[in-house]
């Protein structure tokens, strides 16, 4: 255990010029300085870096802090030398000499904090220096990057555990604002905290007001996002592709907007400079991908905009965190187009590549290296020459192959391209090291994140309250603020009685009859329409020719009627059960909820259709219950049989005598007096005295 040569109050006040401390840092801090190690999950805004830079002035040795960008690095070292703390970071930016002089320092003790880049550790001088400093506490920053689970999983996180055990175990404290219980394990796990305590705060933020919009068409975007930045003024809109940023950019330096882009494509000069313009508030929006604003603490954010959807819900949430840290209110809009989950799904494809384009990648490199093993390309030259078609996966690919030890990528010097070389080139194609499960679980674990993410989309419970259930809080309270909470339907929303969930599973069941899996993923075939008439248990020819009359599902629901299941499809849909595909004909199919609950695998809440609606059959004031609204065919044809008869005995055309609609309503009413018959819709005085005997005739006859 390090020596605490400073009491924590007496440290905050003097280095920090608080007073008191937030929710929850006075226990991690002082767990700390008891000697525990731990993992600490605490919603961004909520003072992470307090709980391990407060010990770190109170800790007599070094606190070494990894951190995953060069970014965040500078934010944080630049906001402790200004309070007048001795720190200062190790990484990539740095030349050897100027890293050997800053280790050196360290093992003199001129430093409090020191913040390095995970890939440090791959270096054998950098450890063996390590060894000779006083390490206090070792705080890995940014930890859900450990975990392939996590949303911003980074390979080099990997070592930690090994590298804590080579400089000699130290003190080790591990902090992220948004980890699954999946993802805490795995940290517990790499790095082999010895006891740890672990400290998970509300990830609730109630100072935001949490919405997403169904938008799709681009010009609706940029409409709303004008509604916004009028609005709220200062804030951060997120795009999927630096395409994107640029457009955005572009549109709203047109509208006169103070704004900045930001994207990977971009030099790393000409990042900091960009972040630093948001950071001093020289500008007042940030258009940007999703690695902007890391660790960023601008706290007058007051929106945050997701132009498309994100990969996971844990990058949503920690980035719509980016606003409010003020603790004033902040809204955060995701616009939400089905469509748009492709260029994720890319994503995905480019951070897992598969075994096959591994080895077509790896054979390429054995087919144009040079005597020394050597090869020389561009990713672009890479991709053409193996013939892979995601050239994400490249780099994902050489990044695999890294870590196996069969090459490593090195710098040429004045040169942006990087060479490969071959470490291992006695090793053939076939005999590659490489985990083929292991990659096949993390694309599928990525793919489930993106699931989850989409089924948010879909949702209509209330934002906060679904979002707290996925990190695992029990029984969260809705938020109040969403724009579920907010709209009428959300406050109508519930469960189902066991009669109304097994009708939403038969209903599900039928969509899914109707509906193609395609590698874990459902696709359409038919329209609400004909899925409703399927379930109904319809005659017409174009169920009987498409054999949809031979489904397992076919009249599953007749007793329910076709007003009210048509009813019950679009709350299904609202309550994000099932999704509309868009193209050339809207055809209806399970979101992955929908999938759960028709396996009786989930619970869920929504609205419910009246069991009358106001065209019901019925006139007005009169209740019937939703067994009442049957339908048979064959009595329906019996009904326009009779009414054929008496129209040509009179000769009028049939609508005289009852028109269609009103032969449905006696067709699932099935009224068996004369009074019950005048309570149907089309039943007037004259007609009944003329018609309604035969017909109740006929109805009384069919029943028996």
């Amino acid at each position: 255990m390090s020596d605490v040569v400073k009491q924590p109050l007496d440290a905050l006040k003097e280095h920090f010029g608080f007073d008191g401390f937030l929710d929850g840092q006075d226990e991690v801090v002082q767990k700390i300085l008891d000697g525990n190690d731990g993992l600490v999950v605490m919603p961004t805004g909520g003072g992470k870096s307090l709980c391990y830079q407060l010990p770190a002035m109170c800790f007599s040795g070094v606190t070494l802090v990894v951190s995953p960008l060069i970014a965040l690095m500078k934010d944080q070292v630049d906001a402790l030398e200004a309070k007048g703390i001795p720190a200062i970071m190790i990484n990539s930016s740095l030349s050897p000499s100027e890293q050997r002089e800053r280790i050196s320092r360290m093992r003199r003790g001129e430093y409090k904090l020191v913040y390095v880049a995970p890939e440090r550790f791959r270096s054998d001088f950098f450890v063996n220096a390590i060894k000779e400093v006083d390490i206090s506490l070792f705080a890995v920053d940014e930890a859900h990057c450990l975990s392939q689970w996590g949303h911003d999983f980074r390979p080099d996180y990997m070592r930690l555990g090994q590298a804590l055990e080579r400089i000699g175990n130290p003190q080790c404290i591990a902090l992220t604002a948004t980890a699954t219980s999946v993802v805490r394990q795995d940290i517990l796990t790499v790095l082999k905290l010895r006891n740890p305590f672990e400290m998970v705060s509300g990830f609730a933020r109630p100072n935001l007001s949490l919405a997403i919009t169904a938008t799709q068409k681009h010009t609706l975007k940029y409409k709303r996002i004008r509604e916004i930045v009028a609005q709220h003024k200062t804030g951060i809109i997120y795009c999927a592709t630096r395409k994107r940023v640029e457009e955005a950019a572009e549109m709203l330096f047109d509208w006169g907007v103070n704004c900045i882009g930001y994207h990977g494509g971009m030099s790393d000069v000409e990042r900091e400079n960009t972040q630093n313009k948001f950071i001093n508030k020289e500008v007042d929006v940030a258009i940007a991908t999703n690695a902007f604003g890391m660790g960023i603490d601008r706290s007058d954010v007051r929106f945050v905009i997701h132009f498309e959807i994100p990969g996971s819900v844990e990058a949503y949430y920690q980035e719509a965190g980016r606003a409010g840290r003020d603790g004033e209110a902040a809204v955060c809009e995701l616009f939400f187009n089905y469509a748009d989950t492709r260029t994720q799904e890319f994503f995905i494809e480019g951070v897992n590549p598969s075994y096959k384009d591994i080895c077509a990648i790896y054979q390429y490199l054995l087919n144009q290296a040079n005597r020394e093993f050597e090869v020389v390309q561009t990713l672009d030259g890479i991709k053409e020459g193996a013939e892979v078609k995601n050239g994400m996966a490249v780099g994902s690919a050489l990044g695999v192959l890294a870590r196996n030890r069969l090459i490593e990528r090195y710098d040429i010097a004045g040169s942006r391209m990087r060479g490969t070389r071959l470490l291992q080139p006695d090793i053939l194609t076939s005999q590659i090291p490489i985990d083929r499960a292991a990659l096949e679980e993390k694309n599928s674990r990525d793919t489930e994140k993106l699931n989850s993410m989409i089924e948010m989309c879909y949702s209509r419970q209330c934002r906060q309250q679904w979002i707290m259930e996925y990190f695992g809080e029990e029984n969260p309270a809705p938020c109040g603020s969403c724009d579920v909470c907010q709209s009428q339907f959300g406050g109508d929303a519930r469960e189902g009685s066991d009669v109304e969930i097994l009708q939403v599973r038969k209903a599900l069941s039928g969509v899914a009859r109707m509906s193609n899996q395609v590698g874990g993923k459902w696709e359409g075939k038919f329209g609400r329409g004909k899925i409703v008439q399927m379930l109904m248990g319809s005659r017409s020819q174009d169920i009987l020719k498409g054999r949809l009359d031979t489904l397992s599902t076919y009249g599953l629901l007749k007793e329910l009627g076709t007003a009210y299941l048509n009813e019950l499809f679009k709350y299904l849909h609202d309550g994000g059960l099932i999704f509309t595909q868009k193209g050339e004909y809207p055809l209806v199919t399970l979101t992955p909820l929908g999938d759960k609950v028709m396996h009786g695998k989930s619970v869920f809440r929504m609205a419910w259709p009246n069991k009358v609606r106001n065209d019901s059959p019925v006139k007005e004031g009169l209740d019937v219950e939703i067994e009442e609204l049957g339908f048979d065919p064959k009595l329906y044809a019996a009904l326009k049989d009779l009414r054929a008869d008496i129209a040509k005995a009179q000769k009028v055309p049939p609508y005289v005598v009852f028109s269609n609609k009103t032969l449905e309503y006696f067709t699932r009413l099935r009224p068996n007096s004369a009074e019950a018959g005048m309570r149907i819709k089309g039943v007037g005085e004259a007609k009944a005295a003329q018609y309604l005997e035969s017909f109740i005739g006929v109805i009384n006859e069919f029943q028996s």
